[in-house]
C-alpha cells in the first residue's frame, strides 16, 4: 500500500453517493446483507447505512478491511437481458460497489475515476454471484483496484479494474479502517 495524501479541495459525496443524501440516517439499524461487524469496519457500516443502491439490488456485504471488500448478489430474474442471462450492466453495479467499498476501506473519502470491465462468461438466473476487490497501488490521491466476479462453482464472469481519486476528508473522523 503506498502513503495516502490529500491537498484536493473538492468534497464531493464518496463514491457511489448521491451529492443529496436521501438514504438513512447514519448510525440507523444495519439494513439487510450487512456481514457480523467483525467482517466489516465501522467505515464500511457506515457507507453501507446509505448505499441505497446495492441494497435496492440485493447485493450482501461480506468482508471489508483496508484494501479489500467482497460483496455477494444473486441474478434475479429482473436482471436478465433478451437471451436469458444477467445483463452486463448488473455485472458492472457489483463489480462498481465492491470497488467503492474496497476503495473507501482505508476511512479516507474516495471517488471513480475511471472504469472498466471485461465479460468473460454469462451469469445465470439464480445464481449467486461474489466479487472481490483488490487494491494493487495506492500512491497520493489514485488507487487501482481489480475486481473479479465469480459464479459459485468458481467460475470467472467478469474483470473489472478502477481506478479512484482520494478527496479531503474522513468518513469518521480519526477512526482506524
Amino acid at each position: 500500500m503506498g502513503t495516502r495524501t490529500d491537498s484536493s479541495p473538492d468534497q464531493g459525496p464518496p463514491h457511489g453517493a448521491a451529492a443529496t443524501d436521501q438514504g438513512p440516517p447514519r448510525g440507523a439499524a444495519a439494513a439487510p446483507g450487512v456481514p457480523d461487524p467483525d467482517k466489516v469496519s465501522p467505515v464500511a457500516l457506515a457507507l453501507w447505512v446509505n448505499d441505497t443502491a446495492s441494497q435496492g439490488l440485493g447485493m450482501e456485504l461480506l468482508e471489508v478491511r483496508p484494501g479489500y471488500a467482497r460483496m455477494r448478489m444473486t441474478v434475479r430474474g429482473d436482471f436478465l437481458n433478451g437471451l436469458g442471462t444477467c445483463h452486463g450492466g448488473y455485472l458492472f453495479l457489483l463489480a462498481d460497489s465492491t470497488f467503492a467499498f474496497a476503495c473507501n476501506s482505508h476511512n479516507q473519502r474516495a471517488v471513480a475515476a475511471g472504469a472498466q470491465i471485461e465479460f468473460i462468461a454469462p451469469a445465470l438466473p439464480g445464481e449467486q454471484l461474489v466479487a472481490e476487490g483488490i487494491e494493487r497501488h495506492a500512491a497520493g490521491r489514485t488507487g487501482f483496484y481489480d475486481v473479479s466476479v465469480t459464479r459459485p462453482d468458481g467460475r470467472l464472469i467478469a474483470l473489472f479494474r478502477g481506478r479512484s481519486a482520494t478527496l479531503k476528508g474522513e468518513h469518521i473522523p480519526g477512526a482506524n479502517p
